[in-house]
């Protein structure tokens, strides 16, 4: 088996900071690149933390070329405090990197954007989400694979008042909520980077969305050591 060298903005983050250690684990991959603003306190044989200021990407040494590209890179309005920070972080940031993984051959790219994304949406994260994706299908990835979670469900290291409450009775409603709802179950971050992941073991051409039922499905599907 050719292993594959993968790349991951946002491991830090809910879905990041899971999707590593998997990476790292499987025998599918020989080098697991981050690029982040500061050091993370993990180490491993395959693992290459790179600081990079994502205001200036295309100036950064980067490890390219990498076979998969995996993009959980996000914030919010509260932490951003302004739209035009929040737009940088969750487009600008994102599309950067996919702009350079195109020029070095990237084979797949994976991204974490949110359900509900509409480039036309009158809600501003929606139309930010959309806009990003509408400009990741302009590059045309041999396969982008674009994941819509719902409410993410995990600890987080910032407290939002709004999803400790969702968090709490979401769940509950998850078993209600059939047909054309499921996709707005609420899902577990862990459960997330499992279909990540399993998504890029896949040959699977073209743009591809998964929805959170649909992530939940792939993600029991995933066979890991032990």
């Amino acid at each position: 088996m050719t292993q594959k060298h993968a790349m991951v903005a946002g491991a830090s983050g809910l879905v990041g900071s899971n999707l590593v250690p998997l990476l790292l684990e499987s025998p599918a991959y020989n080098k697991v690149t981050l690029l982040l603003r500061r050091e993370l306190p993990i180490h491993h044989p395959k693992l290459v933390q790179c600081i990079v200021n994502f205001d200036y990407l295309e100036e950064e040494d980067l490890s390219f070329p990498a076979e998969d590209v995996f993009c959980c890179l996000g914030t919010t309005i509260k932490i951003a405090k302004t739209q035009e920070a929040f737009r940088r972080v969750d487009l600008e940031y994102p599309l950067a990197i996919a702009r350079l993984a195109k020029q070095h051959q990237t084979k797949r790219f994976l991204i974490i954007t949110a359900v509900g994304s509409d480039p036309h949406s009158l809600f501003f994260y929606n139309r930010v989400k959309g806009e990003l994706e509408a400009s990741l299908r302009r590059l045309h990835f041999p396969a982008l694979h674009i994941l819509h979670p719902s409410l993410l469900l995990g600890e987080r290291k910032e407290k939002r008042a709004g999803e400790l409450f969702a968090g709490k009775w979401m769940p509950r409603l998850s078993p209600i909520m059939q047909g054309p709802l499921k996709k707005y179950r609420a899902i577990h971050s862990n459960t997330v980077a499992k279909a990540m992941f399993t998504i890029a073991q896949s040959e699977a051409q073209g743009v591809a969305i998964y929805e959170s039922d649909e992530l939940m499905r792939i993600a029991s599907t995933i066979q890991m050591k032990g």
